[in-house]
């Protein structure tokens, strides 16, 4: 009499391991830098679906980037990563010194200048800043995060 094959022990399923992925930009100290970084944030948000999260992150990466372009002197550099279903947007600038706190947006809606963080402090998730060295200049990397609810 034959008996049946043994059907094989199912593997225990496991999660996938969420993408993580990361992009940096290195720009010129130049007020047009803002307009390239916020295009090339659009397509590399387009091109791995998370095209919901653009006009925010736009947003904060061209008030993190202007921030850069127009407090220091140097290059900057946008870092945009992707992990865990968070969005981490920041600015590396050769300024050391740490940002000013931000107002109220709403104490800020007639000022001609302040309003960036006290934006990326409404729009983002949480935010932060950190000294921080790249290629031996000493600098600092402002950051804000989005969450994908």
């Amino acid at each position: 009499m034959l008996e049946p094959e043994a059907e094989p022990e199912p593997e225990p399923e496991t999660e996938p391991e969420p993408e993580t992925w990361e992009y940096s930009l290195s720009i010129p100290h130049d007020p047009r830098a803002v307009t390239i970084c916020r295009r090339t944030l659009r397509l590399i948000l387009t091109m791995h679906g998370l095209i919901r999260l653009a006009d925010t992150a736009e947003l904060l990466a061209a008030e993190l980037v202007s921030n850069a372009v127009l407090h220091t002197k140097g290059p900057a550099t946008l870092r945009v990563r992707w992990s865990a279903g968070v969005l981490r947007i920041g600015a590396w600038d050769t300024d050391p010194e740490p940002p000013e706190p931000p107002g109220r947006l709403d104490d800020l809606a007639d000022a001609e200048s302040g309003r960036g963080l006290a934006l990326i402090r409404a729009c983002a998730d949480v935010w932060g800043w950190q000294p921080l060295s790249r290629f031996g200049d000493r600098g600092k990397y402002v950051w804000c995060e989005l969450g994908v609810a």
